[in-house]
């Protein structure tokens, strides 16, 4: 079911390389042009000529998706300007349903001719399908009923100057931090904007308007220990709420030069901590684990554990997508149906799945609003920020960056290349690399110690560094 929602995209993308000309470049949209050169009535219009159609092609019933979304994104490097990208793209995506068959097509190109070609596809589609007998929308009682206002949508429409000069001073920042940045990967500005418009033949109607700002910064240190590699980012709604360009190039830095030195280690078994950015992979785990296409193909570590104990006890991961401004907020999922602030695990144990419309049907269970994803999936954190989580650590690993996948789904076992610091007596000693840190994520689960305070707001999964009880090193 998600994948008919894959919009099709295509649309201007106009790339300038080295050395642009600054007046050559402020191509800018206007403030007129703020909701991406559509606006929400005229993609609502639209959809309900989509569904219009469908009806007309003898669909018993039918669902469409819109999107129109544009945004700036420039990279500099080395002082240099490397690349200014602009981006407008739109697509439509529908399901046609003939009883228990189902057609889907999608289109980049939003003309009436395209549009009613479009649906014939999708009816042609259906009716050389076989039937699914769970197949269909949602039930018409879990459709969003109202279409509460989230605070996510604030325009920057920065100018192609302006951009070039919040990079550069990123960037240059990064490389004035310590006279051991030697290079530089570049720090990026980008600023993105959308409409989306989702309607079904139910009678549901619901538009959004989203925002998406941010900016990062990779360079590399380099010393007689050879060279290392860090970066810094700042994601938001709303440009208010990013870090300022120098501290995120400041940052970039430090986390570079704290790297040089990198040791290896003996293989052992020792407590970790997975500082916040990357703490949120094991959170992704967990929720592929209970997700419904995991569920109902019988491919998940988590098969059968609703209401078994998954994390430690004192362990609660909830759902909140209501919050205000948050990058993973919505009113509705794509299927239309409303989401709802939940606990998943609570008291360790596992209170829900993660569930479409189809998947929900294919196990005999409801929707819970997780078409698309997880919304602000979030884990209770602690009264500890990472300082707290060292010190209560003692001795063990900190890691700060993970390498490769080396997650097996079915079995939960957990292998990943991974660098960060050496820990004694709750202070960082020195930095490690070449390492492999493994284990099984139920045994991970069942010993998460503690969750920071240290959150890290810019994702859909939001949470602080996590001390696991013990995982095995293998080193040199």
């Amino acid at each position: 079911m998600n994948n008919k929602k894959t919009f099709a995209s295509s649309a201007l993308n106009t790339r300038f390389l080295t050395k642009v000309k600054m007046n050559s470049v402020n191509n800018t949209p206007s403030a007129q042009q703020a909701k991406t050169g559509a606006s929400a009535e005229q993609l609502k219009a639209l959809v309900g000529d989509v569904l219009a159609e469908a009806k007309r092609q003898g669909a018993s019933s039918a669902e469409a998706s819109v999107s129109v979304n544009q945004g700036l994104s420039v990279t500099v490097r080395l002082g240099e300007v490397e690349t200014v990208e602009h981006n407008r793209d739109k697509g439509l995506a529908l399901t046609l349903f003939f009883g228990k068959q189902s057609g889907s097509a999608s289109t980049s190109d939003l003309s009436p001719v395209a549009v009613r070609d479009c649906v014939r596809a999708a009816a042609t589609i259906a009716r050389y399908t076989a039937a699914d007998e769970f197949s269909g929308l949602a039930d018409p009682d879990q459709l969003a009923r109202e279409i509460p206002d989230l605070d996510l949508y604030y325009p920057w429409n920065p100018s192609v100057e302006q951009a070039i000069e919040l990079s550069l001073a990123c960037e240059d920042a990064a490389r004035a931090t310590d006279t051991r940045i030697g290079n530089s990967e570049g720090a990026t500005v980008y600023s993105y904007e959308s409409t989306d418009v989702y309607a079904n033949s139910h009678g549901f109607l619901g538009a959004t308007a989203t925002t998406r700002h941010g900016m990062s910064c990779a360079v590399i240190a380099q010393d007689d220990s050879g060279m290392q590699r860090d970066y810094w980012y700042t994601a938001a709604r709303d440009r208010a709420d990013l870090e300022a360009a120098v501290l995120v190039g400041r940052k970039a830095a430090e986390r570079s030069v704290r790297r040089l030195g990198g040791r290896q280690l003996s293989t052992r078994q020792i407590p970790v901590i997975y500082e916040a950015p990357v703490a949120a992979s094991l959170l992704s785990h967990f929720v592929s684990a209970i997700r419904g296409t995991s569920l109902y193909r019988r491919s998940s570590f988590l098969l059968d554990h609703l209401g078994k104990p998954v994390f430690a006890p004192q362990v609660r991961i909830h759902e909140q997508p209501f919050l205000k401004k948050a990058l993973g907020s919505t009113p509705f999922d794509n299927d239309g149906v409303a989401p709802a602030s939940r606990d998943i695990v609570r008291d360790g144990i596992l209170q829900g799945y993660v569930l479409d419309v189809y998947s929900a049907r294919k196990l005999g269970l409801r929707s819970t609003g997780n078409a698309g994803g997880v919304h602000n999936l979030t884990i209770q954190p602690g009264d500890q920020d990472l300082a707290g989580l060292l010190r209560q650590m003692g001795t063990g690993l900190l890691v700060t960056e993970l390498i490769g996948f080396g997650v097996n789904g079915v079995t939960g076992d957990y292998s990943r290349g991974a660098g960060g610091f050496w820990v004694e007596n709750g202070a960082i000693q020195y930095p490690v690399e070449e390492i492999t840190i493994a284990g099984n994520l139920k045994d991970m689960f069942r010993g998460l110690v503690a969750v920071g305070n240290d959150v890290d707001p810019c994702g859909n999964i939001r949470t602080g560094s996590i001390l696991i009880e013990s995982m095995t090193l293998a080193g040199s």
